[in-house]
């Protein structure tokens, strides 16, 4: 990677002073509420001590991918999905990235059965719309025992205490999944609104990463669960928009210090502006909601949605088309919708269109600008 693929010192510095809403010291939240009921039911439920980890989130590339099995090609370590500081750290994409060293302490000790809890922020590059965020809240939830027998009865029943309260009374399923930390993984499924939606992924601790951490897999084992704490928050309270967790709106906020289902706040109007923009072929939703948010800055709230409405390829398109656009190969022709909606402020006409602006120079890589 060159230089240019890593963050900038003002990035960095953003991301660094976001509040992090799982963390009581930086003021009340749902999200506490709910990681505080969570983290009581499953140690009330194993009888365990429990031990709370919260790292800098700034982290070694061995820490967030090899510690914990990710092979060296794997597509998730690529600049479109990882943040990079540097060629050997990054900003975290997931708060497993904190267990292999926390699981190193318990070497030299005996009778152990403790719930690790390790929550925060992580830090990705992922679609704009009302269920994503660039910088999502995450908790890992590990068991680990000083006995070799932990087993998938041990699993299936944190499962169910895990559901019931998130969301008390849940119809839920699992499916197979792979992660290169756990064996016998699972994606934990819930029945809300009348679909299927993912709620969590966990599986038992690998072998590999207790070897690594100086646990002997003949006499330690343990679970793993990982959860996006904004998706629990927003299905257990019945909350539409992943913004309103952060809003200052009075209205708003009040509704974000407990876990009362959600009382319904009128929309401000809202504000569409269509681009037709040309970008590289391998862009995509996530990669342009990433983009979007840095250029958008404190603004990104603003934000509701980008859409791509259609994707048109150098040789699909005419060539009064291409001269037009000034489109070259290896690149794309997207008309993107972008709905842009305060949550607790107008936007006027004129704002609107300094915003459209700033997205369409921040993502539009042709010669040809068609700003408002």
């Amino acid at each position: 990677m060159s230089h240019a693929d890593y963050l900038t010192p003002d990035l960095i510095t953003r991301a660094l002073t976001l509040r992090d809403l799982t963390d009581p010291a930086q003021g009340p939240h749902a999200i506490q509420v709910l990681l505080d009921d969570i983290v009581g039911a499953l140690s009330a439920e194993w009888r365990s001590t429990v031990r709370y980890v919260r790292d800098s989130p700034i982290v070694p590339v061995r820490e967030n991918y090899d510690r914990l099995g990710y092979e060296p090609g794997d597509v998730t370590r690529a600049r479109r999905y990882t943040r990079y500081i540097s060629s050997t750290v990054m900003l975290r994409s997931h708060t497993s990235a904190q267990l292999p060293t926390a699981l190193e302490r318990y070497g030299e000790r005996t009778n152990v059965d403790e719930l690790i809890v390790a929550p925060g922020l992580v830090y990705r590059r992922d679609a704009v719309d009302r269920s994503h965020a660039g910088e999502p809240h995450q908790v890992d939830l590990w068991r680990i025992r000083s006995a070799p027998d932990t087993d998938d009865r041990d699993m299936l029943d944190m499962i169910a205490r895990l559901v019931e309260t998130v969301l008390p009374g849940a119809e839920w399923k699992v499916t197979d999944v792979e992660h290169p930390y756990t064996v016998g993984g699972r994606q934990i499924d819930v029945l809300h609104g009348g679909e299927w939606l993912e709620l969590a992924e966990c599986g038992r601790i690998h072998p590999h990463v207790l070897r690594g951490s100086g646990l002997d897999p003949e006499r330690w084992s343990g679970l793993a669960l990982g959860m996006g704490l904004e998706r629990a928050l927003m299905l257990r309270k019945g909350i539409s928009d992943i913004r309103y967790l952060r809003a200052a709106d009075p209205r708003i906020a009040s509704q974000m210090l407990t876990l009362d289902p959600w009382q319904h706040v009128s929309p401000l109007p809202l504000a569409r502006r269509d681009i037709s923009i040309v970008v590289a072929e391998e862009e995509d939703e996530e990669t342009l909601g990433d983009r979007v948010r840095v250029a958008l800055g404190d603004d990104a709230d603003v934000a509701e949605s980008l859409d791509v409405l259609s994707r048109t390829a150098h040789d699909e398109l005419p060539a009064a088309a291409r001269i037009r656009l000034g489109i070259e190969a290896g690149q794309v022709n997207l008309l993107v919708r972008i709905l842009l909606r305060p949550i607790d402020r107008t936007l006027t006409s004129e704002q609107a269109n300094a915003l459209h602006n700033r997205i369409y120079a921040a993502v539009h890589v042709g010669p040809v600008m068609e700003l408002i």
